[in-house]
Formats: C-alpha cells, sequence, structure tokens
C-alpha cells in the first residue's frame, strides 16, 4: 500500500510523457492516489487521454486556465465526480517564444509581461480558489513549479523569471490564507528538465550542461526525482510544510562559485 492510497489529486500541465507534471503524475499513482488530468485545448487532448490510460485514469478535463469559464467548468464537472479533492497539482507557465532569448529589456512587451504572469502566475490561485470548498472539510495540498530564475538573473529566461518570482510570492499568501483550512500550498523549484515547455528557451542545452558541470551532485535531475518530491509534498508525511520553495535541482542552487 502507498503513502497516497485514497488521495485524490487534480494534476495540470501534462502536454507530454516528458511533462514534469507526467513526472508527478506517475509518482502519485505508484503511491496509490487516484488522479485527474487536464489538457488546455483540442490539440493536446488525445495526447494526454493516452497518458492517462497508461497510467489508470480515468478522469480527462479540458481547462484552460487563460479563461475563468473554462476553470470553473473544470471544477463543476471534478465536483460532479469526485465529492472531495486532497491535492492539486499546478505545473502551468507560458511566455511569448520570442522574449526568451537576448535583451531581457529590448525583448520584453507589455503583452508579453502580462501574459506570462497570467498564466504563469494568477492561475495558481485561481485554481486555489475553486478548489478550496473542496478541500474546506477535509485539508488539502496545492503545489506549483517553479525555477531558479524566480530567485536571480538567468540568461534568457528573462520574464519568465519575473513570472515565476510573482508565482512563489503567491505560494507565500495563498498558504497564508489557506492554512486555516488546513490547506498546504508548496513550491518545487526543479532544475532544468528537457521539457516541450523549455525547448522555448533560447540555449537550453547549455543551461543542461552547466548545471550538470557546476552542481554538487554533478547532474541533472529527473522528472521522476520531481515527482517523488510531489507525492511527498501531498502526502500526510509533509503534514507540517507549507509556504515553502523547495529546491529539486541537485543542490545547484546553493553554488555561489564554480570551482575552475
Amino acid at each position: 500500500m502507498g503513502f497516497l492510497e485514497g488521495k485524490r489529486a487534480l494534476i495540470t500541465g501534462v502536454a507530454s510523457s516528458r511533462s514534469i507534471a507526467w513526472g508527478i503524475a506517475q509518482a502519485m499513482r505508484c503511491q496509490g492516489a487516484d488522479v485527474a488530468l487536464t489538457y488546455q485545448n483540442e490539440v493536446l487532448r488525445e495526447r494526454v487521454q493516452a497518458l492517462a490510460e497508461q497510467c489508470g485514469c480515468k478522469l480527462v478535463l479540458p481547462c484552460d486556465v487563460g479563461t475563468d469559464h473554462s476553470i470553473e467548468a473544470m471544477f463543476e464537472s471534478l465536483a460532479q465526480a469526485w465529492t472531495r479533492l486532497d491535492a492539486v497539482v499546478h505545473s502551468i507557465a507560458f511566455a511569448p517564444r520570442e522574449e526568451l532569448k537576448g535583451s531581457f529589456v529590448d525583448n520584453t512587451s507589455r503583452s508579453g509581461f502580462l501574459s506570462a504572469h497570467e498564466i504563469s502566475s494568477y492561475s495558481l490561485a485561481a485554481l486555489a480558489k475553486h478548489a478550496r470548498p473542496l478541500m474546506r472539510d477535509n485539508g488539502g495540498s496545492v503545489i506549483t513549479l517553479s525555477y531558479l530564475g524566480a530567485e536571480r538573473a538567468i540568461p534568457n529566461y528573462n520574464v519568465m523569471g519575473l513570472a515565476k518570482a510573482s508565482l512563489e510570492a503567491n505560494v507565500r499568501y495563498l498558504a497564508a490564507e489557506l492554512g486555516a483550512d488546513n490547506i498546504r500550498v508548496n513550491c518545487i523549484s526543479s532544475g532544468p528538465i528537457r521539457t516541450l515547455a523549455a525547448s522555448g528557451i533560447r540555449d537550453f542545452r547549455k543551461m543542461l550542461e552547466y548545471t550538470a558541470r557546476v552542481s554538487p551532485l554533478k547532474r541533472n535531475v529527473s522528472a521522476e526525482e520531481v515527482g517523488n518530491v510531489g507525492a511527498f509534498l501531498i502526502s500526510d508525511l509533509a503534514s507540517g510544510i507549507t509556504g515553502e520553495t523547495i529546491h529539486v535541482d541537485a543542490g545547484f542552487n546553493v553554488v555561489g562559485l564554480a570551482a575552475v
């Protein structure tokens, strides 16, 4: 019996078998949780449904976090299938591809800034708001995904770094308010992982190579490792943890100057 037996988790952001959200979904299923997956649009529907079948997930729902109506409709459908919810995984981020390269000052537009913050940060608060009624009686856990670019200037990460900084502040404010309902909110700051989303960042391969060379563990992390931490954070084993950003990056965040 896994340590998530009987738990029900909503997982957003699965786009392919390389998604960090997919690594989390697999880890949670391995530990006995029932999971529901969402897909953004019809282009992704078949792909997400195929992955759902692989992990025995019977609930696959459309949800475009760019519209309140879509979020509301998804939770209405979820509430019809499940009378309670134990966890929400927010693994959603977006910034225009052309703004994830070169000069931050020259390439950041007003529209790109707003869309990056709306999709990458505001959507966490929106999901938490609608999940709260399903969690209030028994408590629950909300987790999201960030990156070191929220804390430090990373070449080509640009406006996404600002959006992730907003996301991490979002976690702290949500944790402070939802704690009274025994709902915990935490963030995983993952090291770079080769996902579809990461492919939009210029020189991402160099980022991977540098992290592997400089990090204390001398390697990159996998979606499976991030998934295991996600499973832990929604479990009762992490009942005393909220408002935290936990780094799963082979220790890269602790290094100040690379040895030469």
